[in-house]
């Protein structure tokens, strides 16, 4: 069953990254509540299935490694604190794909608000802030981010 798991978040992932090529970005300095958008949901999503965030950083020239250090070393506890369900993390494998300068992440909530209250608890997280101060003396990790929300069809195994 977790091999059909991983293999549903990586065709997900696929086709989320095909998409994400033409949303629109947001900017890096922080995580902003979802955009109020007109809900107009298809009758196959799960009604009460949880709220996934996917998100793409684009690192600044040559600050790739930096960005997965401090995801490594610091942002990835920080979200366990502040209840953020890790999916993944996945870098693009092909140099014209980004494999470079980009990082894709899935985190999934019991729903949009909790997304909302972890996101506000954690840019307000001291540790969070030191740490982005600390891994930004040499400049900025991050060019762009973009992200994108969704929910799991009711027929989805990782609803």
């Amino acid at each position: 069953m977790k091999m059909f798991s991983t293999l549903g978040c990586a065709v997900c992932l696929c086709v989320v990254m095909s998409i994400l090529a033409s949303a629109q970005t947001t900017p890096p300095a922080a995580a902003p509540a979802p955009p109020t958008l007109t809900p107009a949901p298809s009758p196959s999503l799960a009604k009460d299935g949880r709220f996934f965030e996917i998100r793409t950083y684009y690192a600044m020239p040559g600050k790739l490694e930096s960005l997965h250090a401090r995801f490594r070393d610091h942002t990835v506890k920080l979200f366990k604190k502040h209840g953020m369900e890790i999916v993944g993390f996945w870098g693009p494998t092909d140099k014209e794909k980004g494999s470079e300068n980009t990082l894709v992440y899935i985190l999934a909530y019991p729903s949009r608000a909790a997304r909302d209250a972890a996101w506000k608890a954690f840019q307000a997280d001291p540790d969070w802030q030191a740490a982005r101060k600390k891994s930004e003396e040499n400049g900025r990790l991050v060019e762009k981010v973009d992200a994108f929300y969704m929910a799991a069809t009711d027929y989805a195994p990782s609803k």
